[in-house]
């Protein structure tokens, strides 16, 4: 009997790479008006350079581990009480810098002061954009109440509240909010699983895992003893990690709700 859901938060209720998307699309358009560079183009540079820099610091392991991706940083304050996370809002402002600065030179300008005007622009454009799910609302409307609301969320504290702020309407449908920064450990480690089974003081075999993303929300569950749902909304290809349950949409989880009380 299912007691409890615990939801991710990025592409699973929020649509980030949406937010994230229309970011760059105006940013670059900033860019394609001095230079008349291609925005697209452009773009997939300052992508390219953001993930090779990224790899480069001495934060990696942290990112990797908490689950903070390159893009994140690209926007992102870091403002956590942890020495990492403080590293990490030291190195930033460089980073965001250079990202944007590497992106031109890649396109053949040489300009670090428009590189750092592109980098300002960047977080202002993503904080404007936090999209939603369509269903997202309708979904947790009518579980909330039937069912603890968990949500397990990789991330840094603050970068995760940040979305939650600029997205009120979400916190509140949540009894618990675990975040990786926050307990020490991301997701796919099988003890954030534990730690957030402590929190609604339920057994493994009473919550399910909801999550777009199968080498951590997928496989973290899957090592937890949860039963794991992959929501598929772009019908990726499936890997190794076999989830429970694989959905295209949130409203198919009712199906499976009702599945699993007749078991």
């Amino acid at each position: 009997m299912i007691k409890a859901i615990f939801f991710d938060l990025d592409d699973t209720l929020l649509w980030d790479q949406k937010s994230v998307k229309e970011a760059f699309c105006a940013t670059c358009k900033v860019a394609e008006e001095r230079y008349g560079l291609d925005p697209v183009q452009f773009e997939e540079a300052v992508r390219e350079e953001a993930r090779n820099l990224y790899a480069s610091y001495q934060t990696y392991p942290l990112t990797q581990m908490i689950g903070i991706n390159p893009f994140e940083g690209l926007w992102g304050n870091f403002l956590d009480e942890h020495d990492d996370f403080r590293l990490m809002n030291e190195i930033v402002p460089s980073y965001r810098k250079d990202a944007w600065t590497l992106g031109l030179k890649k396109m053949g300008i040489d300009d670090p002061g428009f590189g750092f005007v592109l980098a300002e622009r960047f977080p202002e454009e993503r904080r404007k954009n936090p999209f939603v799910y369509e269903e997202t609302f309708q979904v947790l409307d009518a579980l909330k109440g039937k069912y603890k609301l968990l949500l397990l969320t990789n991330g840094s504290p603050d970068l995760q509240k940040t979305k939650l702020t600029i997205t009120p309407e979400i916190a509140p449908y949540f009894d618990h909010i675990v975040i990786s920064g926050d307990f020490g450990k991301g997701k796919p480690d099988p003890s954030i699983f534990e730690h957030a089974l402590s929190q609604v003081g339920l057994h493994k075999d009473e919550v399910m895992m909801v999550g777009d993303n199968l080498m951590t929300d997928i496989l973290g569950a899957n090592r937890a003893g949860i039963k794991s749902v992959w929501i598929n909304r772009n019908e990726n290809k499936r890997n190794e990690i076999i989830p429970t349950y694989e959905i295209k949409h949130l409203e198919e989880l009712y199906h499976i709700i009702d599945e699993l009380k007749n078991i």
